[in-house]
C-alpha cells in the first residue's frame, strides 16, 4: 500500500526507512528515464566505437552524462521538496556538483537537489511571516537566488570533493580484492559503484590500467571483464519486465537492448535504485559470472567499450569464446533469479494508487 506516514520505531522500523529511501531515489531518477534512454541511444550510435560512428553528433555524450542528467536529477529531487521553488534552487545547486567533476555526479544531484529545496523552504517559511505586504516577488526572488548561489558555492566545495573520495574508495577497494586474488568478491564494490554511476571511474580508472599491465604480458586478462560484463545488468531488467512494477514494463524492453547489445550499463541503473534491494541480484550475478571466467581461464585482450555483447565478443582471443559467452549467461540467469525473487516473482507487480504531499506526486513505495 501507499505510504503517505511511516510508523516510527517498529520491529520493521529499518526496513520501512530503506523502502521509503528507495522510493525517493526512484523518485527523482524514474521521472527522467526519457532522458537516460535518449543519451543511452546517442551514445550507443554515436561514438567511436559505437554503431553510427559520427564525430558531431558524439560531442552530446559527455555534456548530457555530466551536466544534464545530473541537473534534471536535482531539479526533480527540488521540486518534490518545495515544488517549483525548490525545483529552480535545486537545478542551481547541483550545477555546483557537477561544474569541474569529471565523473556523472548523480549521487551529489541526489543529496544537492533536495538539500537545497529544503532549506528555501524553511527561508520561505520565515520570510513569508516577516516580509511587509508588496514586497513578496522581490524577497522571493533574492531569497531563491541567494540559496541556490550558496548551494552551487557548497556543492563545489562540499558535495563534490566528497563523491570524488568515495570514487577513489571504490577503487582502491576493488584493487585490494584483486591484488589478494578475491575476484568474486570484487563484484561486492563494483556493482553498488556501478549503481551510483561510478563505473566508468572504476572501470577506466583502477581495471583498466591494471588489465593492460596483465594482457601486456599474457595477452588476455580478466580484468576487463569484472565491471563490463553485460549480464548481471540484463538479468535485472528481464526481471523487471516479467514481474516489475506493471507501469515500468513498457519503458524496459528499450533499456535491455541499449544495455545488452549497446554496452549502455547506466540505462539500468535507475530500475535499480528505485527497488535497492536490487544490487543483491546484480552482486550475485556479477560474483558468479567472475566465478565463471576464472574457473575457464578466459580473458579479454583490451576493454570492451561500450559493454556490449557484440564488444566482448569482439576483445575475445581465439579459443575463449565459449568460457567468456558462459560467463554472461550465467551471471545473466543467475541476476534474474534473484532479482525476481526480490519481486516477488510478480506479487508486488499490481499498481497502487500514487501518495500525494504538498501537491507533489512521489512514487509508491511498498511494505
Amino acid at each position: 500500500m501507499a505510504m503517505a506516514n511511516v510508523p516510527e520505531a517498529t520491529d520493521g522500523g529499518f526496513k520501512v526507512r530503506a523502502q521509503r529511501l528507495g522510493g525517493y531515489l526512484a523518485a527523482m531518477v524514474m521521472p527522467n528515464i526519457g532522458a537516460f534512454i535518449a543519451w543511452g541511444l546517442i551514445t550507443a550510435l554515436f561514438i567511436p566505437t559505437g554503431w553510427l560512428p559520427d564525430k558531431q553528433f558524439a560531442v552530446l555524450v559527455d555534456p548530457m552524462i555530466n551536466i544534464l542528467l545530473p541537473v534534471l536529477i536535482g531539479y526533480t529531487g527540488g521540486r518534490m521538496v518545495h515544488g517549483q521553488r525548490g525545483a529552480v534552487v535545486g537545478a542551481i545547486a547541483t550545477v555546483g556538483v557537477v561544474v569541474g567533476s569529471g565523473i556523472p555526479m548523480f549521487l551529489g544531484a541526489m543529496v544537492m537537489g533536495p538539500l537545497a529545496a529544503y532549506v528555501v523552504k524553511r527561508v520561505d517559511e520565515f520570510t513569508g511571516r516577516v516580509t511587509p505586504s508588496g514586497f513578496e516577488m522581490l524577497v522571493d526572488n533574492f531569497t531563491a537566488g541567494i540559496v541556490g548561489a550558496a548551494g552551487a558555492l557548497f556543492g563545489i566545495w562540499g558535495v563534490g570533493p566528497v563523491v570524488r573520495h568515495a570514487t577513489a574508495a571504490a577503487g582502491t577497494g576493488v584493487e585490494w580484492l584483486i591484488n589478494h586474488h578475491l575476484l568474486p568478491l570484487a563484484s561486492v564494490l563494483i556493482e553498488p559503484a556501478k549503481v551510483l554511476f561510478l563505473n566508468n571511474a572504476v572501470n577506466h580508472g583502477v581495471l583498466g590500467p591494471l588489465g593492460v599491465a596483465e594482457a601486456s604480458g599474457h595477452g588476455k586478462s580478466i580484468l576487463f571483464m569484472l565491471e563490463s560484463n553485460p549480464g548481471p545488468g540484463f538479468g535485472v531488467l528481464l526481471a523487471y519486465l516479467l514481474f516489475g512494477p506493471r507501469a515500468l514494463r513498457p519503458s524496459t524492453p528499450a533499456a535491455m537492448i541499449i544495455q545488452f547489445l549497446g554496452g549502455i550499463h547506466e540505462i539500468y541503473f535507475p530500475y535499480v535504485l528505485m527497488k535497492p534491494r536490487l544490487i543483491l541480484a546484480t552482486i550475485a550475478g556479477g560474483a558468479a559470472g567472475i566465478t565463471i571466467f576464472m574457473v575457464t581461464g578466459v580473458g579479454l585482450i583490451a576493454t570492451p567499450a561500450p559493454g556490449s555483447i557484440f564488444a566482448f565478443i569482439a576483445e575475445t582471443p581465439r579459443g575463449d569464446w565459449i568460457g567468456v559467452l558462459a560467463g554472461v549467461i550465467v551471471s545473466g540467469a543467475v541476476s534474474f533469479l534473484v532479482a525476481s525473487l526480490l519481486l516477488g516473482f510478480g506479487a508486488f507487480a499490481e499498481s497502487r494508487p500514487a501518495a500525494r504531499h504538498a501537491g507533489q506526486e512521489h512514487l509508491v513505495v511498498e511494505r
